[in-house]
């Protein structure tokens, strides 16, 4: 088995299981002006955006993402595009969704989509932001930095972290994720693209464990 494929020991999930409690900020999902799909590597994400378009959440809908930069083979034509591709497959009507496929990073998706909703003429002062379970609580920090005037509600695919291993299928890409997303959170408020959070020693020290551990695909420092 390579690096790549390997599996997490007892004490690295339990690690992991506390950093991606840590990201989901729990918020309660309701009716918003609009919502938007963070682009990613993970098709749960527009899946699950179709289920809360069909369940009357939000009458507007914005994918954004460019190429993938983790695993750019997976969606070629940009997440944006792909992600809008499976909503319509999953029923979503197309003139519900509105396409931002330039980001690069969570704040170019926050700011270039709420850019795109402003074009359509849509007055926004709530919105719901969906997203990979582990990016929930960057992408909320995010928000509130770019676009403190609206009301920011996170939301994802209600999935144990067991059950989200199993559907991605690469526990090493997993761990890094939670990994580098919570080096973000600690980081990025002090280069001003984001709002502080509180980190809890239990979480800081589940964090330097598992780097230690070799889980570093996804650190930026």
């Amino acid at each position: 088995m390579t690096d790549d494929q390997r599996t997490l020991t007892e004490d690295q999930r339990r690690q992991a299981e506390l950093l991606w409690d840590y990201h989901q900020m729990h918020h309660q999902v309701r009716q918003v002006d609009a919502a938007i799909g963070l682009g990613s590597h993970d098709l749960g994400v527009p899946a699950y955006c179709a289920r809360l378009y069909q369940a009357g959440l939000f009458p507007t809908l914005v994918f954004t993402g460019g190429p993938n930069p983790t695993v750019p083979e997976r969606f070629p034509r940009g997440e944006a595009v792909h992600f809008r591709e499976h909503a319509i497959e999953l029923g979503v009507p197309d003139e519900a969704i509105l396409v931002e496929p330039r980001a690069r990073n969570t704040g170019q998706n926050i700011t270039f989509s709420r850019e795109v909703l402003a074009g359509a003429g849509i007055t926004v002062n709530s919105v719901m932001l969906i997203s990979m379970p582990y990016m929930e609580r960057r992408s909320f920090a995010t928000a509130r930095k770019l676009w403190p005037e609206a009301e920011v509600i996170c939301a994802s695919e209600p999935l144990v972290f067991d059950g989200y291993l199993k559907s991605i299928g690469d526990e090493k890409l997993v761990t890094d994720q939670l990994v580098g997303d919570l080096q973000r959170v600690i980081e990025y408020p002090r280069l001003g693209f984001a709002i502080e959070q509180d980190v809890p020693g239990d979480v800081r020290a589940a964090f330097e464990s598992l780097v230690r551990d070799g889980f570093t695909g996804r650190l930026i420092l």
